[in-house]
């Protein structure tokens, strides 16, 4: 089980990800970068009981980011896009 749980790091919950969830069925997930679309929709259907029909996948790099005199990056993220089967649901 801690597997599925270090696939899935947390959800992305934003006005968009919000409009997707109630129109279309589709949650956002923040993912292990190392994950691959079998593995999230396993780690999905396994950890919220739900029927995944799609997964898509975006990789964000790092953008650099300053303060003061100081510069740094931003750290490195994965998205998941999930579509369920009509009638299943995701609670946060």
């Amino acid at each position: 089980m801690d597997r599925y749980r270090d696939i899935i790091k947390a959800p992305i919950i934003t006005e968009k990800s919000q409009e997707l969830a109630t129109k279309n069925n589709t949650f956002v997930f923040s993912v292990d970068p190392k994950a691959g679309k079998t593995e999230i929709k396993e780690a999905i259907e396994k950890l919220f009981n739900v029927e995944v029909l799609k997964v898509n996948t975006l990789n964000t790099y790092p953008k650099k980011k300053r303060v003061g005199r100081y510069e740094g990056r931003a750290n490195r993220v994965k998205k998941a896009i999930v579509k369920l089967k009509e009638g299943n649901s995701i609670e946060f």
